[in-house]
């Protein structure tokens, strides 16, 4: 056996506790406090933002609707992936479920049947008109898996 050469370990410095702080006594609780507020004020106007974004679901829909091409189904497939992240920004986890599960219908391959994208567009609407902001509603978890269900099915026909 050869000669063993010593092994040295070197340990990098840790830059980002050093620019961050060690603690979290170095936050700023009235910065903190200022977001918060600025946040509540904001809340008030979430309902405004998430039914501009259903409309323009709606509106995606009804231009898919009228010349079902690819890009229109893109736009749809946009319109619907925005409102699922907005949804949640929101406080509507439902509606960003089924926009969730229309944009898996719409990114799957093929023609998405319109029928089916009628029904994920009418649940965004009634979840956000009647204002379902309980993940556990029971209702809304019905119609999410049954929505869900189709798109599965939907895409293993199309897949066949």
């Amino acid at each position: 056996m050869g000669k063993q050469q010593p092994i040295e370990i070197f340990m990098p410095p840790n830059m980002l506790k050093a620019k961050v702080g060690g603690s979290a006594g170095g936050l700023d609780m009235s910065a903190i406090k200022r977001a918060e507020k600025a946040i509540e004020t904001l809340r008030v106007e979430f309902t405004d933002w998430i039914n501009a974004d259903v409309e323009r679901l709606a509106a995606a829909r009804e231009a898919f609707a009228k010349a079902p091409d690819a890009e229109r189904q893109d736009d749809l497939f946009r319109a619907g992936h925005d409102l699922k992240g907005q949804a949640l920004t929101f406080g509507f986890p439902m509606a960003a479920r089924v926009a969730a599960s229309l944009c898996k219908l719409l990114d799957g391959n093929g023609r998405a049947p319109l029928p089916l994208i009628d029904a994920h567009v009418d649940a965004i609407r009634v979840i956000v008109r009647n204002n379902v902001k309980d993940e556990s509603d029971r209702v809304a978890n019905i119609l999410a898996s049954e929505l869900e269900g189709r798109v599965a099915e939907s895409l293993k026909a199309n897949a066949a």
